[in-house]
This record gives C-alpha cells, structure tokens and sequence, in this order.
C-alpha cells in the first residue's frame, strides 16, 4: 500500500528552523532542506497536530513560538474544540487542536495524530490523482475534505479546499511560488494536480541529514 513515509519542508534558513519543529514534537516527522525557491503568501499546506486538551495545544503553541515561531491564531474555542495555529521561521503553519473544550488534567507532550493537509482547487480531482498512485481513502466527505490511510506512518495525508484551508487557518488564500514542501513515499516521482510534489524516499546509505541536504532552486 502507497502512504506518506516522509514530509519534507524547504526552508531558506535551516538553522533557523530545526528548534520550531523540536518545540512542536515534530523533529521526527519533518526533514529540512535548504532552499531558496520564491515564494510568498498561502503555500496550499499545513501541518496539523490533534492532542487531548486544551493546555497541551496551549503548552505546545506557547513553545512553538518561543522557539521562533509567530502567533497567527492564539489558542481559542471553537465549535469543534479547541485550537489555534502558529507560523514557523520558514513559514510553514501548524495548527494544534483538541476536539475537547475543557482540561480534564495538566499539559503534556503526547501527540494524537499528525496530519498534512493539502489545500486542494478540486478536492475530487486531487483525490482521484492520489488513488490513481496507490493511495487509499480512510475518510471523504465528498469534495470538503479526504484522509489517506496512514499505513505505518507517523503522518496522515490528507485533502482540504484550499479556501476552506486557507479560512481555518486565519490567512489570505493567495499565494504564489514553491510550495516548499516535498511529500516522501512509493507513488514518487510525481507531481498532484496542484503542484505538490512526490519523490522516492532515499535509501539510508544515501539520505542526507537536514543539516546537510543539498540546496534546491
């Protein structure tokens, strides 16, 4: 079965970075890679962490942006929970929700579920595109939103439109250039209907650490 093995995320400052993602408990999901791509404005994506209470998105969030981070959205209550999302130092946005509304004990550092969400123009049709290249459908909700089986992963895939995506997080829609993120896994080399790309994970002889992968334009 085709799942999401790695999730790589191109920054202009790697240094920079690496602390933000230790801070969110995402050090073991997410690899960095120097980049210089242009881009600016929404990049189609987020990285969404799903925990137990409140405190501990509070806790996390609070981390993320001593780390370097900056606040976007500060942690509030919301019809579905609880939530509020952060920007990184290479500006990738991370939203950290619980579907609890009150704290039923202290904050930790225990994480649920990591997912990758991909702001989708037909939600229908990228679906189609990742079906065609081995991936299974866990969850859809018509042309709202699609949740890949996860496999073995540590990261879930997932499809949500991009202005749906876009209004949760808290930005404008508009974006252009790089998505500066690389999604890992058997159904690469190929690229989705809305430009983000998969490549063949790299063997361990040859994978390269964050800190030393090379530079992409």
């Amino acid at each position: 079965m085709t799942s999401l093995a790695t999730v790589t995320v191109e920054a202009a400052d790697v240094t920079a970075a690496q602390p933000f993602y230790a801070a969110l408990g995402l050090d073991h999901v997410v690899r960095l890679r120097a980049s210089d791509a242009p881009t600016s404005g929404f990049r189609g994506f987020a990285l969404a962490l799903t925990v137990a209470r409140p405190a501990t998105v509070d806790a996390f969030l609070d981390a993320a942006v001593a780390a370097g981070g900056t606040a976007v959205k500060p942690g509030a209550r919301s019809f579905w929970g609880y939530g509020g999302v952060v920007r990184s130092p290479d500006g990738t946005l991370c939203k950290v929700a619980t579907s609890a509304k009150r704290d039923s004990g202290p904050a930790t550092r225990e994480i649920d579920a990591v997912v990758l969400l991909l702001g989708a123009t037909d939600v229908a049709e990228t679906k189609r595109f990742h079906v065609e290249h081995g991936l299974t459908v866990a969850k859809s909700f018509g042309r709202k939103y699609v949740e890949f089986d996860a496999g073995d992963s540590p990261v879930r895939l997932a499809l949500y439109g991009r202005r749906a995506l876009a209004k949760d997080l808290g930005v404008p829609e508009e974006g252009t250039g790089s998505h500066r993120v690389v999604l890992g896994g058997t159904a690469g080399p190929a690229t989705d209907p809305d430009g983000f790309v998969w490549e063949p994970i790299p063997s361990a002889a040859t994978e390269a650490s964050p800190s030393t992968a090379p530079r992409t334009t």
